[in-house]
């Protein structure tokens, strides 16, 4: 039997990297594809040929992603973040993919992305945990955590994502990180309803 396939995302300073982190001490593994999509954008040649034909030779910086560069180009162009999402995507999906195969015999895995519904990924995964917290504490939490973002790039990131209603209709589940509960008792319970779900495949 194939793996039970977790997916854990949330708007940008939701926490979802926090609730992964709980789930991989509980000893599931974890696929980064946020992580993953910056070491395939400086390690897959065929995508790096593409982002450079598409925003040209600064995109890069002695082999590195440049980050302000893009970042710049792209969350104020809709057309362009359309364009590099519809590069890096397909790519990230199909190391999925193979990272899957890898780790077949695990009986849950997690695929942690901010852009899960998005990119339509989520679709080939069983279960959807968004993990969800009021917009003035994710941006206060970024601001603490990444130097190089404005409150006003901040703001521009969280209009370019789904809104917080659509997201709830596609979840299985909603995770409250708004640190006016324990985090880590409510993902203890919810791991073991998943653990029982993935029983049920065997």
């Amino acid at each position: 039997m194939k793996p039970y396939l977790l997916g854990i995302t949330g708007g940008i300073g939701s926490g979802k990297s926090t609730v992964s982190k709980i789930f991989e001490v509980l000893g599931l593994k974890i696929y980064q594809s946020d992580d993953m999509a910056k070491y395939l954008m400086e390690n897959d040649n065929k995508l790096i040929s593409s982002i450079i034909n598409s925003f040209g030779e600064e995109s890069y910086i002695d082999g590195k992603i440049n980050k302000e560069y893009i970042s710049k180009n792209v969350f104020y162009d809709k057309e362009k973040l359309k364009t590099i999402n519809n590069l890096v995507h397909p790519v990230v999906i199909n190391d999925f993919k193979k990272w899957c195969l890898i780790h077949k015999n695990e009986k849950i895995l997690i695929k942690e992305a901010a852009l899960l519904f998005e990119s339509k990924s989520y679709k080939e995964l069983d279960f959807i945990i968004y993990v969800y917290a009021e917009t003035k504490l994710r941006i206060s939490r970024i601001l603490k955590r990444d130097s190089h973002r404005t409150k006003d790039q901040i703001e521009h990131i969280i209009k370019s994502q789904l809104t917080d209603k659509e997201s709830f209709e596609k979840a299985d589940y909603i995770l409250e990180n708004n640190e006016k509960s324990l985090l880590l008792p409510e993902v203890i319970e919810l791991y073991e309803k998943i653990r029982k779900k993935a029983a049920n495949l065997y």
